[in-house]
């Protein structure tokens, strides 16, 4: 199933790529996801840079009917790499979320790019597979929901993280 996502900030994208590569962002975003436990890493190399991020999930947003096959947690594995930045200010990058011992894979293409003086668009398209007969699809369906929230927690954390750090 493929899936797409916009989030639009009111700073440019050097800005927006610093706050992405910031642990203070990293773990507001991970608190605001409602994970249980979870890890950070951060590496740079010059102007690009990967964060890595593990979480122990609850499963609220697993269909109840699925419950039952992934236990009391999810531990999820989302690694955003993010190259440098072009010339125009434009940063390409991929996502990629794994979830331990279930058969559900997320892939992306992400890109961070200025939109205004003052503003950038971060654009992520992808897919979501599930390879399980018979309940693939509405598995990739509540995986669809959950990345909609995860990106609307991330649009919100960034707004207020970029309000409370003026450039």
């Amino acid at each position: 199933m493929q899936f797409d996502a916009t989030i639009d900030y009111p700073a440019d994208a050097e800005r927006v790529a610093r706050m992405l590569a910031s642990e203070e962002f990293v773990q507001r975003e991970i608190a605001a996801s409602g994970a249980l436990d979870s890890s950070v890493e951060i590496l740079r190399d010059g102007d690009a840079f990967t964060v890595t991020t593990r979480r122990k999930m609850p499963t609220h947003q697993v269909p109840a009917k699925f419950r039952s096959l992934v236990g009391q947690s999810l531990d999820v594995r989302l690694v955003q790499a993010w190259e440098a930045a072009a010339p125009d200010g434009s940063r390409p990058g991929t996502l990629s979320l794994d979830i331990a011992g279930a058969p559900v894979r997320v892939t992306a293409r992400m890109v961070l790019e200025p939109v205004g003086a003052q503003a950038s668009r971060w654009r992520l398209a992808g897919d979501i597979t599930a390879s399980i007969p018979l309940f693939g699809k509405p598995i990739e369906k509540a995986a669809a929901g959950a990345i909609n929230d995860v990106v609307a927690i991330e649009r919100r954390i960034g707004l207020e993280y970029l309000a409370e750090h003026p450039a």
